[in-house]
């Protein structure tokens, strides 16, 4: 039986299974099991709770403010992977942060292409690599490996672009197939994706929220409830249905989009993004923040708007650094530091617009 979510049919297909976890509600101790290697970040699930009233309505400021340029990045992917795909595309974003934005890009794609787009969101987990039964799935149902486009919403320092990478070349080595491990992204700010539309740290909206704009789909789960032959599981929150925003957000951000095909001048133009240099720059940022602050596991800074998002989301925050305190775009984050009592240090000097670090478990 198919699994979408709460988004329709044409929005996207899960290749998760929907399966009960139960949640570790003390985030101090989640940490410590983390950080200490006695248990994977996968096999845990923190609670996820409704938005504040303030936090929904910071939400809707950043839609507002950010509906017209997040819809022409989404415009500016649909037409490069238009360009780099010559069959129909199939897209395959990455649970959960990539799903909106698959969605997206499938409803564009079949608009400009004219052709059935078929969307599938599967899981990839640091360290554990791709879902190798969701591929499969997508290969058997006559997906050609050269057509398939993994899609997320942004990078943050290119860990789960290397995990693509070496999880797709052994997928390869072992199934003798020829899948592409490229990934697009609407931001890439470690300059190690594949294709991306810009590489600003800008506040894409739906980064802001989890499961109500993600199919009310928690992010995948890796644990003892997974057979072999199983999808990577998930939590399907349908207690949230009331609150739900995540076919609202695609059919506005596409609107949008679609409102930008009739004025083609105002669809981005902007020079090609010199990967190489941006790698570089965003290297070398994440090697001075990590000696700034006696930072040594490379997993405990995240550095941009959306990744420090997801830390006050759901994980142990020591502090969130930002280069303007007045910024609109870090308004969201502003007032999770505020409501969780992380300290907020402004920086004028920062590369990005956020970063978030994540308190270490032997100091917690």
């Amino acid at each position: 039986m198919s699994f979408h979510g709460s988004y329709r049919p044409q929005d996207v297909e899960f290749l998760l299974k929907p399966i009960p976890v139960t949640m570790i509600e003390d985030t101090r101790e989640k940490e410590r099991l983390i950080q200490s290697g006695q248990r994977h970040y996968s096999e845990m699930l923190s609670p996820e709770r409704l938005p504040s009233e303030r936090y929904r309505q910071l939400f809707l400021q950043a839609h507002a403010m950010n509906r017209t340029r997040m819809a022409r990045d989404c415009l500016t992917l649909a037409q490069l992977i238009r360009q780099e795909v010559r069959d129909a595309p199939t897209l395959v974003s990455l649970a959960r942060a990539g799903t909106p934005v698959g969605a997206i890009l499938a409803h564009l794609l079949r608009q400009l292409t004219g052709q059935p787009i078929a969307h599938y969101s599967v899981s990839i987990i640091r360290d554990r690599g791709i879902d190798a039964n969701a591929l499969n799935t997508i290969l058997a149902r006559g997906a050609k490996p050269e057509s398939i486009v993994f899609i997320d919403g942004w990078t943050g320092k290119g860990v789960i672009t290397a995990e693509l990478e070496h999880a797709v070349g052994a997928y390869n080595r072992k199934m003798g197939a020829a899948i592409r491990p490229d990934l697009y992204v609407l931001a890439d700010l470690a300059g190690k994706a594949h294709c991306a539309a810009t590489v600003e740290d800008y506040l894409i909206p739906s980064s802001i929220l989890n499961a109500t704009v993600s199919g009310l789909v928690s992010r995948s789960v890796l644990n003892h409830a997974i057979g072999p032959q199983d999808y990577h599981g998930c939590v399907y929150f349908s207690e949230f249905a009331d609150d739900d925003l995540s076919v609202w957000f695609v059919d506005e951000i596409v609107q949008a989009a679609q409102t930008l095909l009739l004025e083609p001048q105002a669809v981005d133009k902007s020079a090609p993004i010199d990967k190489q240099a941006q790698s570089r720059q965003s290297d070398a940022f994440i090697a001075t923040e990590m000696a700034r602050y006696g930072i040594t596991d490379h997993n405990l800074i995240k550095p941009g708007i959306g990744e420090a998002t997801r830390v006050l989301l759901r994980r142990l925050p020591d502090r969130l650094i930002v280069r303007d305190r007045q910024f609109p775009a870090v308004q969201h984050l502003i007032a999770l530091a505020q409501e969780k009592n992380v300290p907020i240090e402004e920086r004028p000097d920062l590369l990005l617009n956020a970063i978030s670090l994540i308190r270490s478990a032997s100091d917690a």
